[in-house]
Protein backbone atom coordinates (compact mmCIF):
# COMPACT_ATOMS: atom_id res chain seq x y z
CA UNK A 1 0.00 0.00 0.00
CA UNK A 2 1.31 2.94 -1.05
CA UNK A 3 2.26 5.78 1.45
CA UNK A 4 0.75 9.62 0.70
CA UNK A 5 3.25 12.20 -0.52
CA UNK A 6 3.72 14.89 1.95
CA UNK A 7 6.83 16.18 0.90
CA UNK A 8 7.46 20.21 -0.64
CA UNK A 9 6.20 18.86 -4.55
CA UNK A 10 3.69 16.69 -3.29
CA UNK A 11 2.19 19.34 -1.22
CA UNK A 12 2.32 21.49 -4.62
CA UNK A 13 1.09 18.97 -6.63
CA UNK A 14 -2.45 18.35 -4.75
CA UNK A 15 -2.59 22.20 -3.70
CA UNK A 16 -2.40 22.32 -7.80
CA UNK A 17 -4.58 19.61 -8.67
CA UNK A 18 -7.90 21.49 -6.01
CA UNK A 19 -7.26 24.73 -7.40
CA UNK A 20 -7.88 22.91 -11.19
CA UNK A 21 -10.70 21.59 -10.21
CA UNK A 22 -12.05 24.45 -7.99
CA UNK A 23 -11.33 26.83 -11.62
CA UNK A 24 -13.36 24.15 -13.65
CA UNK A 25 -16.20 23.96 -11.04
CA UNK A 26 -16.29 27.78 -11.58
CA UNK A 27 -16.31 27.70 -15.39
CA UNK A 28 -19.06 24.88 -15.22
CA UNK A 29 -21.18 26.72 -13.02
CA UNK A 30 -21.12 30.10 -15.36
CA UNK A 31 -21.83 27.91 -18.28
CA UNK A 32 -24.52 25.77 -16.32
CA UNK A 33 -26.31 29.79 -15.30
CA UNK A 34 -26.13 30.18 -18.76
CA UNK A 35 -27.74 27.23 -20.08
CA UNK A 36 -30.47 27.52 -17.14
CA UNK A 37 -31.69 31.05 -18.41
CA UNK A 38 -31.44 30.47 -21.88
CA UNK A 39 -33.99 26.89 -21.02
CA UNK A 40 -36.13 28.84 -19.00
CA UNK A 41 -36.77 31.41 -21.83
CA UNK A 42 -37.23 29.21 -23.68
CA UNK A 43 -39.80 26.81 -22.29
CA UNK A 44 -42.43 29.47 -21.27
CA UNK A 45 -41.59 31.29 -24.43
CA UNK A 46 -42.40 28.15 -26.60
CA UNK A 47 -45.63 28.01 -24.01
CA UNK A 48 -46.54 31.53 -25.41
CA UNK A 49 -45.89 30.81 -29.06
CA UNK A 50 -48.85 27.74 -28.31
CA UNK A 51 -51.86 30.70 -27.99
CA UNK A 52 -49.28 33.28 -29.72
CA UNK A 53 -48.20 32.53 -33.23
CA UNK A 54 -45.04 33.76 -33.88
CA UNK A 55 -45.75 35.64 -37.24
CA UNK A 56 -47.88 37.73 -35.24
CA UNK A 57 -45.62 38.06 -32.52
CA UNK A 58 -42.91 39.02 -34.80
CA UNK A 59 -44.68 40.77 -37.38
CA UNK A 60 -47.68 42.43 -35.57
CA UNK A 61 -47.33 46.43 -34.72
CA UNK A 62 -49.39 46.93 -31.51
CA UNK A 63 -48.36 45.80 -28.47
CA UNK A 64 -50.81 45.51 -25.98
CA UNK A 65 -50.99 42.97 -23.59
CA UNK A 66 -53.34 43.65 -21.05
CA UNK A 67 -55.96 46.28 -22.54
CA UNK A 68 -58.56 45.44 -25.15
CA UNK A 69 -58.03 44.56 -27.50
CA UNK A 70 -55.33 42.22 -26.74
CA UNK A 71 -52.61 42.53 -29.20
CA UNK A 72 -48.67 41.16 -28.61
CA UNK A 73 -46.75 42.02 -31.72
CA UNK A 74 -43.07 43.04 -31.17
CA UNK A 75 -42.48 45.44 -33.68
CA UNK A 76 -43.18 48.59 -31.79
CA UNK A 77 -40.93 47.39 -28.87
CA UNK A 78 -38.13 46.84 -31.02
CA UNK A 79 -38.47 50.33 -32.72
CA UNK A 80 -38.21 51.81 -29.49
CA UNK A 81 -35.13 49.90 -28.36
CA UNK A 82 -33.50 50.78 -32.01
CA UNK A 83 -34.59 54.53 -31.16
CA UNK A 84 -32.39 54.51 -27.67
CA UNK A 85 -29.91 52.19 -29.12
CA UNK A 86 -29.04 54.89 -32.08
CA UNK A 87 -29.40 58.20 -30.23
CA UNK A 88 -26.93 56.85 -27.72
CA UNK A 89 -24.71 55.32 -30.01
CA UNK A 90 -24.40 59.02 -31.67
CA UNK A 91 -23.47 60.45 -28.21
CA UNK A 92 -21.31 57.51 -26.82
CA UNK A 93 -18.80 56.52 -29.91
CA UNK A 94 -17.56 59.41 -31.22
CA UNK A 95 -17.07 60.75 -27.76
CA UNK A 96 -15.75 57.32 -26.59
CA UNK A 97 -13.44 57.14 -29.40
CA UNK A 98 -12.11 60.72 -29.46
CA UNK A 99 -11.52 60.22 -25.57
CA UNK A 100 -9.58 57.11 -26.21
CA UNK A 101 -7.42 58.80 -28.72
CA UNK A 102 -6.72 61.31 -26.32
CA UNK A 103 -5.59 59.16 -23.42
CA UNK A 104 -3.85 56.76 -25.65
CA UNK A 105 -1.87 59.50 -27.74
CA UNK A 106 -2.27 62.71 -26.61
CA UNK A 107 -2.43 62.67 -22.54
CA UNK A 108 0.82 62.23 -19.79
CA UNK A 109 0.73 59.18 -17.92
CA UNK A 110 0.03 60.95 -14.71
CA UNK A 111 -3.47 62.70 -16.66
CA UNK A 112 -4.39 58.86 -17.74
CA UNK A 113 -3.54 57.53 -14.21
CA UNK A 114 -6.29 60.34 -12.99
CA UNK A 115 -8.59 60.64 -16.26
CA UNK A 116 -9.01 57.17 -16.84
CA UNK A 117 -10.26 55.98 -13.38
CA UNK A 118 -12.42 59.26 -13.34
CA UNK A 119 -14.05 58.34 -16.58
CA UNK A 120 -14.79 54.62 -15.29
CA UNK A 121 -16.59 56.21 -12.61
CA UNK A 122 -19.49 56.95 -14.90
CA UNK A 123 -19.53 52.88 -14.99
CA UNK A 124 -20.06 52.62 -11.51
CA UNK A 125 -23.15 54.97 -11.51
CA UNK A 126 -26.38 53.04 -10.58
CA UNK A 127 -28.74 53.28 -13.62
CA UNK A 128 -31.75 53.84 -11.22
CA UNK A 129 -29.54 57.30 -10.50
CA UNK A 130 -28.82 57.83 -14.38
CA UNK A 131 -32.68 57.42 -15.30
CA UNK A 132 -33.89 59.92 -12.06
CA UNK A 133 -31.33 62.47 -13.56
CA UNK A 134 -32.33 62.26 -16.72
CA UNK A 135 -36.24 62.60 -15.85
CA UNK A 136 -35.83 65.39 -13.52
CA UNK A 137 -32.83 67.76 -14.55
CA UNK A 138 -31.86 66.81 -18.61
CA UNK A 139 -35.92 66.52 -19.33
CA UNK A 140 -36.89 70.48 -17.98
CA UNK A 141 -33.47 71.44 -19.52
CA UNK A 142 -34.28 70.13 -22.79
CA UNK A 143 -37.59 71.10 -23.14
CA UNK A 144 -36.80 74.84 -22.74
CA UNK A 145 -35.76 74.89 -26.36
CA UNK A 146 -37.77 71.82 -27.72
CA UNK A 147 -41.58 70.75 -27.39
CA UNK A 148 -40.44 67.23 -25.11
CA UNK A 149 -43.36 65.03 -24.01
CA UNK A 150 -42.57 64.47 -20.05
CA UNK A 151 -41.14 60.84 -21.10
CA UNK A 152 -39.01 61.17 -23.83
CA UNK A 153 -36.25 58.92 -26.33
CA UNK A 154 -34.33 62.31 -26.29
CA UNK A 155 -33.32 62.63 -22.56
CA UNK A 156 -33.34 58.34 -22.28
CA UNK A 157 -30.80 57.99 -25.06
CA UNK A 158 -28.56 61.33 -23.55
CA UNK A 159 -27.99 59.42 -20.27
CA UNK A 160 -27.54 56.28 -22.28
CA UNK A 161 -25.05 57.49 -24.24
CA UNK A 162 -22.77 58.56 -21.26
CA UNK A 163 -23.79 55.81 -18.99
CA UNK A 164 -21.38 53.23 -22.34
CA UNK A 165 -19.12 55.98 -22.80
CA UNK A 166 -16.56 54.40 -20.25
CA UNK A 167 -17.24 51.12 -22.24
CA UNK A 168 -16.28 52.43 -25.46
CA UNK A 169 -13.00 54.78 -23.89
CA UNK A 170 -11.49 52.04 -21.92
CA UNK A 171 -12.02 49.35 -24.09
CA UNK A 172 -10.41 51.50 -27.02
CA UNK A 173 -7.74 52.83 -24.91
CA UNK A 174 -6.53 49.37 -24.49
CA UNK A 175 -6.46 48.40 -28.14
CA UNK A 176 -4.77 51.74 -28.69
CA UNK A 177 -2.14 51.14 -25.67
CA UNK A 178 -1.76 47.59 -27.34
CA UNK A 179 -0.24 48.97 -30.56
CA UNK A 180 3.48 48.96 -30.36
CA UNK A 181 5.61 52.15 -30.61
CA UNK A 182 7.50 50.71 -33.28
CA UNK A 183 4.53 51.80 -35.73
CA UNK A 184 4.53 55.21 -34.10
CA UNK A 185 8.30 55.96 -34.47
CA UNK A 186 7.79 54.73 -38.38
CA UNK A 187 5.07 57.18 -38.83
CA UNK A 188 6.94 60.00 -37.14
CA UNK A 189 10.45 59.02 -39.16
CA UNK A 190 8.63 59.84 -42.60
CA UNK A 191 7.43 63.11 -41.15
CA UNK A 192 3.52 62.11 -40.05
CA UNK A 193 2.61 64.44 -37.09
CA UNK A 194 0.34 63.05 -33.93
CA UNK A 195 -3.02 63.51 -35.73
CA UNK A 196 -1.72 61.63 -38.69
CA UNK A 197 -0.07 59.30 -36.91
CA UNK A 198 -3.06 58.81 -34.29
CA UNK A 199 -5.80 58.67 -37.26
CA UNK A 200 -4.42 57.05 -39.60
CA UNK A 201 -2.09 54.43 -38.05
CA UNK A 202 -3.03 53.99 -34.34
CA UNK A 203 -6.90 53.37 -35.21
CA UNK A 204 -6.90 50.90 -38.01
CA UNK A 205 -4.20 49.12 -35.61
CA UNK A 206 -6.27 48.85 -33.17
CA UNK A 207 -9.70 48.47 -35.41
CA UNK A 208 -10.75 44.99 -33.69
CA UNK A 209 -10.56 46.20 -30.30
CA UNK A 210 -12.61 49.36 -31.34
CA UNK A 211 -14.89 47.64 -33.24
CA UNK A 212 -15.66 45.39 -30.21
CA UNK A 213 -16.09 47.94 -28.25
CA UNK A 214 -18.51 49.84 -30.10
CA UNK A 215 -20.97 46.36 -30.42
CA UNK A 216 -20.60 45.57 -26.65
CA UNK A 217 -21.47 49.15 -25.60
CA UNK A 218 -24.45 48.70 -27.98
CA UNK A 219 -25.63 45.46 -26.61
CA UNK A 220 -25.37 47.41 -23.21
CA UNK A 221 -27.74 49.84 -24.48
CA UNK A 222 -30.01 47.59 -25.85
CA UNK A 223 -30.40 45.99 -22.72
CA UNK A 224 -30.51 48.48 -20.56
CA UNK A 225 -33.35 49.11 -17.97
CA UNK A 226 -34.27 51.61 -15.39
CA UNK A 227 -33.07 54.43 -17.36
CA UNK A 228 -35.37 53.82 -20.32
CA UNK A 229 -38.37 52.68 -17.65
CA UNK A 230 -37.93 55.87 -15.72
CA UNK A 231 -37.25 58.68 -18.62
CA UNK A 232 -38.82 57.16 -21.77
CA UNK A 233 -41.87 56.15 -21.08
CA UNK A 234 -44.44 53.31 -21.35
CA UNK A 235 -45.57 53.80 -24.84
CA UNK A 236 -45.18 51.56 -27.43
CA UNK A 237 -45.45 52.78 -30.75
CA UNK A 238 -43.55 52.21 -33.95
CA UNK A 239 -40.89 55.01 -35.09
CA UNK A 240 -41.54 56.67 -37.93
CA UNK A 241 -38.68 57.52 -40.17
CA UNK A 242 -40.32 60.27 -42.15
CA UNK A 243 -40.18 62.05 -38.85
CA UNK A 244 -36.44 61.49 -36.99
CA UNK A 245 -37.70 64.52 -34.75
CA UNK A 246 -40.64 63.06 -33.56
CA UNK A 247 -39.15 59.52 -32.71
CA UNK A 248 -36.96 61.34 -29.77
CA UNK A 249 -39.23 64.16 -28.79
CA UNK A 250 -42.22 61.88 -27.27
CA UNK A 251 -42.78 58.80 -25.21
CA UNK A 252 -41.66 55.10 -26.32
CA UNK A 253 -41.36 51.68 -24.86
CA UNK A 254 -38.32 49.44 -24.98
CA UNK A 255 -38.41 45.92 -24.52
CA UNK A 256 -37.16 45.35 -21.38
CA UNK A 257 -39.24 48.74 -20.27
CA UNK A 258 -42.06 46.16 -21.22
CA UNK A 259 -40.44 43.41 -19.49
CA UNK A 260 -40.44 45.54 -16.20
CA UNK A 261 -44.32 46.43 -16.69
CA UNK A 262 -45.29 43.10 -17.16
CA UNK A 263 -43.18 41.55 -14.42
CA UNK A 264 -44.90 44.22 -11.86
CA UNK A 265 -47.96 44.78 -13.54
CA UNK A 266 -51.27 43.05 -11.96
CA UNK A 267 -51.68 39.79 -14.14
CA UNK A 268 -52.15 36.30 -14.08
CA UNK A 269 -49.06 34.66 -13.47
CA UNK A 270 -49.13 31.91 -15.66
CA UNK A 271 -51.35 33.46 -18.40
CA UNK A 272 -50.44 34.24 -21.79
CA UNK A 273 -49.39 38.40 -21.15
CA UNK A 274 -47.20 37.06 -18.72
CA UNK A 275 -45.23 34.23 -21.20
CA UNK A 276 -45.14 36.98 -23.30
CA UNK A 277 -42.70 38.09 -20.54
CA UNK A 278 -40.17 35.42 -21.70
CA UNK A 279 -41.12 36.03 -25.69
CA UNK A 280 -39.61 39.38 -25.53
CA UNK A 281 -36.34 38.40 -23.07
CA UNK A 282 -35.91 35.73 -26.23
CA UNK A 283 -35.73 38.11 -28.48
CA UNK A 284 -33.63 40.32 -27.06
CA UNK A 285 -30.89 37.32 -25.82
CA UNK A 286 -30.80 36.58 -29.82
CA UNK A 287 -30.58 40.05 -30.88
CA UNK A 288 -27.79 40.55 -28.05
CA UNK A 289 -26.31 36.99 -28.77
CA UNK A 290 -26.10 38.04 -32.65
CA UNK A 291 -24.31 41.37 -31.82
CA UNK A 292 -21.15 39.92 -29.92
CA UNK A 293 -21.46 37.28 -32.14
CA UNK A 294 -20.26 39.51 -35.10
CA UNK A 295 -18.13 41.34 -32.95
CA UNK A 296 -16.37 38.12 -32.55
CA UNK A 297 -15.86 37.37 -35.83
CA UNK A 298 -15.40 41.10 -36.88
CA UNK A 299 -12.32 40.72 -34.42
CA UNK A 300 -11.02 37.96 -35.28
CA UNK A 301 -11.02 38.90 -38.55
CA UNK A 302 -9.54 42.32 -38.48
CA UNK A 303 -7.21 41.02 -35.73
CA UNK A 304 -3.42 42.69 -35.50
CA UNK A 305 -0.88 40.53 -34.37
CA UNK A 306 2.33 41.49 -33.40
CA UNK A 307 6.09 40.26 -32.35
Amino acid sequence: MSQPDFSHDGIRTARGTVFRYLFMLCALLSILTTAAIILTLLVDAIAFFQTVSPVEFLTGTRWSPTNEPIAFGVLPLISGTLIITVGSALIALPIGLLTAIYLSEYASERQRAYLKPALEVLAGVPTVVYGYFALVYVTPVLDTFLPLSTFNALSASIMVGIMIIPMVSSISEDSMSAVPDSLREASYGLGATKFTVSTSVVVPAALSGIFSSFILALSRAIGETMIVAIAAGQTPRMADVTDPAGMFLDSIQTMTAAMVQIGTGDIVGQGVAYKSLFAVGLTLFIITFVMNLISELVASRYREVYR
